[in-house]
């Protein structure tokens, strides 16, 4: 079977790497791909931002399988298109999409079907951020209705920085056409969990937890990231509340899509906070996380493919995965700068003597290849990922193959894990 996979992070290299463990595939296209992922997947250009050079590039390869890592092709109606064109496709239409599109649809429909999240308030002008300030208490969560690649959220300490905040995003200074409209939130404490689904429209399936390190910095300082680390191990959900998840949140979250006329296929990542009151959506994705993916496949024994083909087939059931006991952690090296501006062109070193580690696989995120050697090419550069018998050894391991990567500007978080490293 010959598989397309679009996109170009540590995700995509992390599901290509996957896919490619399966003996039913016998090759994996990414588009447009990475300087990693060309080792390991044949890489072809592609427009992600554009229906027409996606389903022209699916028209010329003619893949048997497409998968759709990031969320924009999501949101521009990719599977829509490919699904008029009988054309095998993972990943939920445009209108299932909104979950991750459009903050205030997701926390409307939340509302709506009793979905537990914290109050909220949708904002269209500065006007109605004025008048729905002084319903919240500080700190604020200030979030860009649109997409915004995980950059859209901030914390705001201040009924001030919230309004100041709010005039960046609405003005189109902040994320550009993504903050146009804006939602308050109620600023949530607790554990945060990343918990995914697999499903079919009716049936679901969970994926084993993650945790995601959202913080530029060290002890969660700074401005938020796409991701800047992740790990998975079972202590993170026992069964019962996993069995809890399932009943009060991605259950009624996929058959109440279905009943309005959205009826979701593929992955649904709910963002949890687990407070004191109970869990609580923080946010919905539509597809793989990043950079959770990388140590969940990790973590993954069985057939990704399989699971696939159950999701878009109709056949989802509990026993599309079977995990591994081991926990895995992934570590991100970012250019320094990143999510503010940031140089690329740095020349990377190291990767093979990294990728030689015990347990370690190197994923690229952001990198070019010229000849043989790697450079940076984005803000996330790679996802240093290390699977173990126990927690604390993979993060040993994946800080030690982090020592043995260089480039010029270089940054990561020195304390993925860490917290439940203490607990052990």
């Amino acid at each position: 079977m010959k598989v397309l996979v679009i996109g170009s992070g540590g995700r995509e290299h992390a599901l290509v790497w996957k896919l490619l463990q399966s003996s039913r595939v016998s090759k994996v296209i990414c588009a447009p791909g990475n300087g990693g992922i060309g080792l390991d997947a044949e890489c072809l250009p592609v427009d992600q931002k554009n229906l027409g050079s996606l389903i022209e590039l699916a028209q010329r390869v003619k893949p048997d399988l497409t998968v759709v890592g990031p969320e924009l092709p999501l949101q521009l109606g990719v599977v829509d298109e490919f699904q008029r064109r009988d054309w095998k496709i993972f990943g939920p239409t445009k209108a299932a999409a909104q979950l991750e599109s459009s903050k205030g649809f997701a926390k409307e429909f939340m509302q709506r079907h009793r979905i537990p999240t914290g109050h909220y308030a949708i904002c269209n002008s500065l006007r109605e951020v004025g008048e729905a300030l002084p319903r919240f208490s500080t700190p604020i969560v200030l979030k860009a209705d649109g997409l915004a690649a995980g950059k859209g959220v901030v914390i705001c300490q201040t009924k001030d920085e919230a309004a100041l905040t709010a005039t960046d995003m609405l003005s189109g200074k902040m994320v550009g056409s993504a903050g146009s409209r804006v939602v308050l939130e109620e600023y949530l404490e607790g554990d945060e969990i990343s918990f995914l689904v697999l499903t079919d429209g009716e049936r679901v399936a969970a994926l084993t937890a993650a945790q995601d390190h959202k913080r530029v910095g060290d002890q969660d300082t700074g401005p938020n990231t796409g991701g800047m680390g992740a790990y998975s191990s079972d202590a993170l959900l026992d069964e019962k509340m996993q069995n809890w998840l399932l009943q009060h949140i991605a259950r009624p979250v996929i058959e109440e899509m279905k009943a309005e006329g959205a009826e979701y296929k593929g992955i649904l990542y709910c963002g949890l906070m687990m407070t004191a009151r109970g869990p609580m959506v923080l946010e919905f994705n539509c597809r793989f996380g990043d950079p959770e993916t990388q140590p969940i496949l990790m973590r993954l024994e069985s057939d990704l493919l399989d699971a696939i083909e159950a999701s878009i087939e109709g056949r989802v059931s509990d026993g599309d995965f079977r995990w591994s006991k081991d926990a895995a952690v992934c570590v991100v090296m970012s250019s320094g700068g990143y999510p503010g501006v940031f140089e690329i062109g740095k020349k990377i070193a190291g990767i093979e003597e990294a990728d030689l580690l015990p347990g370690v696989k190197v994923f690229h995120s952001g990198t070019s290849r010229i000849g043989d050697a790697y450079y940076t090419a984005g803000g996330r550069v790679l996802s240093v990922t290390a699977l173990a018998d126990d927690l604390e050894s993979a993060v040993q391991n994946a800080y030690a193959a982090v020592s043995k990567v260089k480039f010029a500007g270089a940054h990561y978080r020195h304390d993925i894990a860490a917290k439940s490293v203490t607990k052990i």
